[in-house]
């Protein structure tokens, strides 16, 4: 285990698994259906998908999860990405809300068939792998859009980061697009693909970042070609 200066108590890890639930049940509550299936399929992979980078984290890598807590604003993130990452915390909630009130509370959508759903789930499979694995494979994993120079922060090619540069937005690509295919809402889709959007201006400008102060990356971007969506971008 790494050593640092900065350490999680456990009790904030309790805590923070605590607020872990609150989507989920806001997502349940909304849809007025405490009996919704693909809510609770959808719930489940989230608490499991959180706790168990969590866990890792605490027990493997304290830095990265020390990284993690660190507020918007801090740590010498970069003024822009503030305001990033301001409007990505408006569009999951607003993402998390009107999914069960499209798909169940007041039914917009008409009822996806079994396949969408299957696809859904599986692609939540797939986002499930990218994200856990962008965080064994990369200790410099931070929220905010910053170069590390007090953990004498490495260019990291190996693992998912030798099949694109940004596994963990690919894997939200995934998420964002297969909760609403699961749980049967066009209106998640579209809010879904706004916040793809957003992470794709995040890209361009953490990568501007990258290219001017982390040694290797001009290498590394002709070696692995495509950002986050494989063959496209």
């Amino acid at each position: 285990m790494k050593t640092s200066q900065h350490t999680i108590t456990t009790g904030k890890l309790i805590f923070t698994m605590i607020y872990l639930l609150i989507f989920p049940a806001i997502l349940l509550f909304l849809s007025g259906d405490w009996l919704w299936t693909e809510g609770w399929i959808f719930s489940i992979w989230f608490i499991i998908m959180c706790c168990t980078v969590i866990l890792y984290l605490y027990r493997k890598d304290p830095e990265l999860l020390a990284e993690r807590y660190k507020q918007p604003g801090s740590a010498g993130q970069k003024a822009w990405d503030k305001y990033v990452v301001f409007g990505l915390i408006i569009g999951f909630t607003t993402w998390i809300v009107i999914m069960p009130f499209d798909a169940k509370r007041f039914g917009w959508t008409v009822s996806f068939p079994l396949y969408l759903k299957l696809l859904g789930g599986i692609a939540l499979l797939l986002s499930f792998f990218l994200f856990y694995r962008s965080y064994t494979d990369n200790s410099y994993l931070s929220p905010l859009v910053r170069i590390q120079i007090e953990r004498k922060q490495q260019l990291i090619t190996t693992g998912v980061y030798g099949f694109v540069r940004h596994p963990m937005y690919l894997g939200a690509v995934l998420m964002f697009i297969g909760a609403p295919l699961l749980l049967g809402s066009r209106l998640g889709i579209v809010t879904g693909f706004i916040i793809i959007v957003l992470l794709a201006f995040r890209t361009v400008g953490e990568e501007k970042m990258m290219l001017k102060e982390l040694d290797g990356y001009v290498d590394y971007k002709k070696k692995v070609k495509y950002r986050f969506i494989p063959f496209i971008w």
